[in-house]
């Protein structure tokens, strides 16, 4: 089969149609791990609905998770062979079937199945996404845009769903995930056919080393074992603080925004200003505020630590995903990119558990979590592709 995209090597296309492009990655990036990134008021529901213990309710949320990052192994085949188009339809399709039967099941046995077969089909999708991305022609503006819709669609979710929940049940959240899916299907068909082509990409494409690539790659992990182990217990280290739950509360939603002003901001400066330097100011405070966190920080000092922690996290992984691209635009590394984000997302948390437990504080945990960010930002710098 014949994977060219004429629109990737043929400028007129490339500026008549970004727009639908854009479209395809931003929406369907927000859709497809939406229940994850709503998962707090999902998990309440599951535990007073359907009466589950919170194993279960973790082993359910950790399927999800296992199966967006399993995808990327059938991908390495089929991002060679297969029409990028036919694959998201499909994918999307899946998608909705699964939701679909998720809010039909009443047995936690189905519903397992179920929210595996959706997390793997998001996962599929998230993975065209990814790798589109790199493929366009401003990369670090588009995954600003692509971590942007995430925020954005995770936000209003948390705002809507518990008023959903309490009219319509558990059903009602996934019947509205299958709904915006279906919204979004004509947008399939504004993907890119597949990878461009070596021979269109010759003169532009830098050089690359293997080398380069695994370092990119555990730049990324060890970002988001980063974020992931210290974001978990954020919660925790202000209420060991005095601070109250809901003056907790507020600061961590009012930090949201600042999540999505700091994509808006990679969107921004990703191509105006040199990447190397954005990123050394990003991640040095990002690993400041953690370590503001330190001791027992009183309201003032905790909102400063959450909100500038949310917004450099946001600000950060465009510029990172974007210097993937710029080492390796068929989407190989997109994939491989996205099978790390979620086993950093695993990692982080039972990491940060296991530091908190033997130090019995949270003392080493932000230290470490400062000294990963640091040691990410020198992976990140060292795969810089050479010109």
């Amino acid at each position: 089969m014949n994977t060219r995209n004429p629109a990737l090597s043929d400028t007129p296309q490339i500026t008549r149609q970004p727009l639908g492009l854009l479209a395809a990655i931003v929406l369907f990036a927000a859709i497809t791990p939406a229940v994850l990134l709503m998962a707090p008021a999902i998990a309440a529901q599951l535990a007073s609905q359907w009466q589950l213990s919170p194993t279960q309710i973790g082993d359910l949320f950790s399927a999800e998770l296992g199966a967006m990052s399993l995808a990327t192994l059938p991908a390495i085949w089929w991002l060679k062979h297969v029409d990028w188009r036919r694959a998201a339809l499909c994918s999307a399709l899946l998608f909705i079937v699964a939701n679909l039967l998720s809010m039909l099941a009443h047995d936690y046995s189905l519903l397992l199945i179920a929210r595996f077969c959706s997390a793997l089909a998001g996962g599929s999708l998230m993975i065209i996404c990814l790798a589109s991305a790199a493929a366009s022609p401003r990369p670090s503006r588009t995954y600003g845009f692509w971590v942007m819709g995430q925020l954005v669609l995770g936000a209003i979710g948390l705002s809507l769903l518990p008023m959903l929940f309490e009219r319509y049940g558990l059903g009602a959240c996934y019947l509205l995930m299958a709904l915006l899916m279906g919204l979004c299907l004509p947008l399939a068909r504004c993907f890119p056919a597949g990878a461009p082509h070596r021979a269109d990409n010759a003169a532009a494409a830098p050089a690359i080393s293997r080398g380069k690539a695994v370092l990119g790659i555990l730049g990324i992990l060890t970002f988001y074992i980063s974020l992931s182990g210290v974001w978990t217990f954020i919660g925790a280290i202000g209420s060991q603080s005095g601070l109250s739950a809901q003056a907790s509360g507020d600061i961590l939603a009012i930090a949201t925004l600042m999540g999505i002003v700091g994509a808006l901001c990679a969107t921004l400066c990703g191509d105006r200003l040199p990447r190397s330097i954005l990123l050394l100011l990003g991640y040095g405070l990002m690993a400041a505020s953690v370590l503001l966190l330190l001791g027992q920080p009183q309201l003032a000092r905790f909102a400063l630590a959450a909100l500038a922690f949310k917004f450099t996290w946001t600000f950060i992984l465009p510029l990172i995903l974007a210097r993937m691209a710029q080492m390796d635009r068929s989407g190989r590394l997109m994939n491989a990119s996205n099978l790390v984000i979620s086993a950093g997302l695993a990692i982080g948390p039972t990491l940060a558990g296991r530091l908190i437990e033997s130090s019995g504080g949270f003392q080493q945990l932000l230290w470490a979590g400062a000294a990963i960010t640091l040691v990410s930002l020198a992976l990140v710098l060292g795969c810089r592709p050479t010109h």
